[in-house]
């Protein structure tokens, strides 16, 4: 039809990252829901939680067992994680450095969760990796780990997450990554090293597998003790939820 432009495929293809980052969400709802009947409904004989219950602490709505529970590592020191070992409630954090929801949630949400939770022992944050939207991803989250490696994980963190980025545009490539390194004031010897270990990679996918074997295949996902909340939902979405276990193991 003459005066009308077709839009370009070159166009789609960078934009449809982020067009699969937000199709995913309402999915994924019902592949978690599932994921949590499936963990519910295994064998009395395989407990759900390790067999000195530390870490079903946190479990709310009436369950006798967080269904959860055995994901949250709890590790002293680990510095992925932030807040006490020993918090009553464990959110776990599945992300990825280029996920555009993922840096709002990071930059507006987070925060305040550090503030009225974590600071005050009642909430502690473990971080996993879930690098889905290509080799870029794959190499902050190779970074990130490097970061950790010399105990500035959430600084590298931060500094990935103050601005929005385009996906696979460079914007985290090689020259980037450095960059914030040098910025944080890393070992820039030690990191490149350390991202490019096979442990590193070999940890990486861990975190990939363990959230891809409850389906979770987009990013941002958590699990708030006992409860999912996919996608960079507002903070009272996480208040609510974290306020109502909070209030089941008093």
């Amino acid at each position: 039809m003459p005066g009308t432009t077709k839009p370009s495929r070159r166009s789609d293809r960078r934009t449809a990252p982020i067009r699969r980052a937000a199709g995913w969400l309402a999915p994924v709802v019902v592949i978690a829901i599932v994921a949590v009947l499936a963990i519910l409904a295994r064998p009395a004989d395989q407990p759900a939680a390790p067999a000195d219950g530390g870490a079903a602490a946190g479990s709310g709505g009436g369950q006798e067992e967080n269904p959860f529970a055995a994901l949250a590592r709890r590790t002293p020191g680990d510095p992925l994680a932030l807040g006490e070992p020993d918090a009553p409630i464990v959110i776990i954090e599945y992300a990825d450095f280029q996920c555009p929801f993922c840096g709002r949630h990071a930059r507006e949400t987070e925060p305040k969760m550090v503030r009225e939770y974590v600071d005050k022992g009642l909430v502690r944050i473990e971080w996993r990796d879930l690098p889905y939207l290509g080799a870029e991803s794959t190499d902050a989250a190779a970074a990130g780990r490097a970061a950790a490696a010399q105990g500035k994980f959430w600084e590298f963190h931060s500094a990935v997450y103050a601005k929005e980025r385009r996906v696979n545009s460079g914007s985290l490539d090689e020259g980037a990554l450095r960059d914030i390194a040098t910025r944080i004031g890393l070992n820039l010897t030690r990191f490149d090293a350390d991202r490019g270990s096979t442990a590193t990679r070999a940890a990486v996918l861990r975190d990939q597998q363990e959230a891809t074997s409850m389906g979770l295949t987009g990013t941002p996902a958590f699990i708030v003790g006992d409860t999912p909340v996919i996608g960079a939902q507002p903070y009272e979405a996480f208040k609510q939820a974290i306020d109502e276990q909070l209030e089941g193991v008093k």
